[in-house]
This record gives C-alpha cells, sequence and structure tokens, in this order.
C-alpha cells in the first residue's frame, strides 16, 4: 500500500501545471529553432525508401533513434513531447481514455472533450518559453490550440478552423513567422504533419504507397529548408525533424476480440485499444485477471503494476486492468480494416522514431548511438529539456533527461 501511495503522489507532483512557477527572464541564445514532427515517421524508412533529405540530414547533421513514450500513438506522443512528460504524467493516456474527475470520455475526434483544458496536465514548452520572454509559434501541435495554464502560443491556429491548412500552407506559415520582424518573430517554430501516418495504416509501413508518401514528406520538407536557408537569419536556425511513432504490418487474422475473453457482465467499463483499459466489478477482478493472464498474445497488468521501463498505468485514467497486446496483434471489439497500426510496447523497434536535426547549435555528421532497452536510450520526452536548452530558458521539472541526448549538441 505505501509503494502505490508513494507512486500516486510522485505522479501528482511531476503531473500538476508548474504554470505559476516561472518567472519572467530573458533568453540567453539568439538561435532560433523549427521542429517538424511527420506523423507516423518510423526510424528506418529512409533506410528503405529513397529519401534524399534525409540522407542529407544525416550527412551534415544528426541522427538519432528516439524511443516514444507508451502508448505509442499520436496524441500521447505528442504531448509528451511539448511537456517532456510521459502520457500517464501529462493526462493524455491514451487517444480515448475514461476521465473519472470529469465523468466523460476523452476522445481525439470529440471537440467538447479535445478542448476540454482539464485533461492536459503539465506545462508545454511554448507555456515555458512565453513566460520567459521567448514567443512561439505553433501550427497544429497537439495542445496548442487549448488554453494549457490558461494561454496560447504566441501564433497558433485551431485545428478545425476553416479552411484547413493543407502541408503547403503549413510550410508557408513557417518561412512567415519566420520573416517577420525581429520583435514580432517567434524563436520557436512547432508544425505537425500527419503524414505518412495515414498511408501507413491504410496501406502497412512498406507498402508503395506508403513509400510514394514518405517520399513526398522528404521531399516536402527539403523544399522548406532551403527556403529557410534564403532567409537573412536561416544561419541562425535549428531544423529538427521528429515523429510520434512508428508502424508496424497487422492483419485480420491476429486479432482477439474484447468478449470473447471479457464477459460483459463482469465489467463496468472498456475503453481503448493498444493499450485497453478494464473497469471491472468488484466481484470479478482477481477472476478476470487470471484469466486475461493465460490469453496468449496479449499481456494483462493491474492498475499500478504496469513494468516501470512503460512508466504506465499510475494514472486514474487507467482502468483496474490494463492490456497490452503484442506487437501486430489487435484486442478491441473488431478488427481493423487498415494494414497497419502503433501503439504497441515502445521498445518495439517497429515503433521507433526517425529523429534528424541540423542547425548552429548541433553536430555535424554525427549518429547518436542506440542502447535499445537502457536508461540511457534517447526518449522522446528528452525533445522538451533539448528545446529548453536550444531556447536557452529554464525547463520545468520533468520526465525528459537532457544528458541522454546532450552529445548531439556542439
Amino acid at each position: 500500500m505505501n509503494k502505490y501511495l508513494s507512486l500516486f503522489f510522485l505522479c501528482l507532483t511531476i503531473a500538476m501545471p508548474s504554470c505559476e512557477s516561472k518567472k519572467e527572464s530573458l533568453a540567453t541564445r539568439d538561435n532560433y529553432t523549427v521542429i517538424i514532427s511527420l506523423d507516423g515517421s518510423r526510424w528506418d524508412y529512409a533506410d528503405y525508401f529513397d529519401m534524399p533529405f534525409f540522407d542529407y540530414l544525416e550527412e551534415e547533421g544528426v541522427k538519432a533513434r528516439m524511443e516514444p513514450s507508451f502508448p505509442s500513438s499520436t496524441f500521447p506522443n505528442h504531448y509528451a513531447m511539448a511537456t517532456g512528460l510521459v502520457p500517464d504524467h501529462n493526462g493524455l493516456v491514451n487517444n480515448t481514455f475514461w476521465n473519472p474527475d470529469t465523468g466523460h470520455e476523452y476522445s481525439i475526434s470529440d471537440n467538447e472533450s479535445r478542448y476540454d483544458p482539464r485533461y492536459y496536465l503539465g506545462e508545454p514548452v511554448w507555456v515555458t518559453a512565453q513566460r520567459q520572454g521567448v514567443k512561439t509559434g505553433i501550427i497544429y501541435w497537439v495542445g496548442s490550440d487549448i488554453p494549457i495554464c490558461g494561454t496560447y502560443p504566441t501564433y497558433y491556429r485551431k485545428w478545425d478552423k476553416k479552411p484547413h491548412w493543407n502541408f503547403s500552407k503549413r510550410t508557408d506559415e513557417v518561412v512567415r513567422l519566420l520573416s517577420l520582424p525581429e520583435a514580432q518573430r517567434p524563436r520557436l517554430i512547432m508544425a505537425y504533419f500527419d503524414e505518412p501516418d495515414h498511408q501507413g495504416h491504410v496501406f502497412g509501413p512498406m507498402s508503395v504507397e506508403n513509400k510514394l508518401m514518405a517520399q513526398q514528406m522528404d521531399s516536402l520538407m527539403n523544399s522548406l529548408y532551403l527556403r529557410i536557408k534564403e532567409l537573412p537569419i536561416g544561419d541562425k536556425v535549428n531544423f529538427i525533424l521528429v515523429g510520434d511513432h512508428g508502424m508496424t504490418d497487422i492483419s485480420k487474422d491476429r486479432f482477439i476480440n474484447w468478449y470473447s475473453v471479457v464477459p460483459r457482465e463482469w465489467i463496468d467499463r472498456i475503453i481503448g485499444s493498444n493499450p485497453t483499459s478494464i473497469w471491472v466489478k468488484d466481484a470479478y477482478k482477481e477472476k478476470l485477471y487470471k484469466r486475461l493472464s493465460k490469453v496468449e498474445h496479449i499481456r494483462v497488468w493491474k492498475h499500478g503494476e504496469v513494468p516501470e521501463y512503460l512508466n504506465y498505468g499510475t494514472s486514474d485514467r487507467l482502468g483496474d486492468l490494463i492490456v497490452c497486446p503484442d506487437l501486430g496483434w489487435q484486442f478491441n471489439f473488431a478488427p481493423s480494416g487498415n494494414q497497419g497500426t502503433h501503439g504497441y510496447d515502445p521498445r518495439e523497434t517497429d515503433m521507433m522514431i526517425a529523429f534528424r536535426a541540423i542547425g548552429p547549435d548541433f553536430k555535424e555528421g554525427y549518429e547518436a548511438p542506440f542502447v535499445s532497452g537502457e536508461k540511457s536510450a534517447f526518449k522522446n520526452v528528452d525533445l522538451y529539456p533539448l528545446l529548453c536548452e536550444l531556447l536557452g530558458i529554464e525547463p520545468a521539472p520533468v520526465d525528459g533527461k537532457l544528458e541522454r541526448i546532450e552529445k548531439i549538441l556542439r
């Protein structure tokens, strides 16, 4: 009991928004940083597909393999990168989850919950920056169009505002922001692009369709980079490419139906996939745990007993039982019609993310060593302290650690 109480209070301390903790100060760096997220940018696409700009960044800048947080899904991981907090601490424990505090389900497709700041814990880097006198411009990054800590980025755009910006418009906006007069110009720009994730889902990660999309994004990023370099401040811009998760193959043959192993009358609620949270009636908690423990191709944990390396399972937004399928398997009420998906254990190679960086603060021709399964592995929560370092601002207390990644800096 003491162990779980300690975990609870640790989680509460880390996850509480640090909105009142920062004082206004001047940043100590004068370079600019542009960080682009390509949704579903698996770490090895450039090894399989012809992606010359990714290759150029590897040769002239920094290449690394980055681990996502668990679950390796879009909203939890974009917000993890923004806050430096793992999903268990940042509030977004999955793309869909139940929040007992509000008594409602959060879903990325439901505007009422998605725009409710109560679901978002921690302090995004744009809040940290602006509290210290640094302007920011955020384009479609998760959380940027929500008044987290009661504020918005200096420049932002709501996801559902019409017209919705296509990829070309998003790159134009990056260039426009960097072209503003110095007093108005944001020092940090973050932009989200929702490919090659979609093609990877529909056709599979190694499909021709996904290959063509990955190459299209490579070309688009090359064009954006060249436009940035042509600006008067081009040599002062750090340019970073990341993603939120990888992608793996799935099929209807590797599927386990929730209700074939979970009697409906035993549970109060079952929600989410990769992982799934199950709220169990008191009389059946141990019985259902034992039943699920015998099912092949899934792992099941009690709340608070998820393996430490996953940094998951203490939030009250998770059920009594948490179920994660093996890589490539589905545990849901119906099989997906897609050929690819994600959300699995972040140590699975297919879930890992491509990282590239170039600019005045990064080494040249440096490939960061990858240490699988070690605490020294580069994790996506490390991006928050990295961005703070590049901006010369004081970070909030977070799960990310600059020391895991600082060797990529000059």
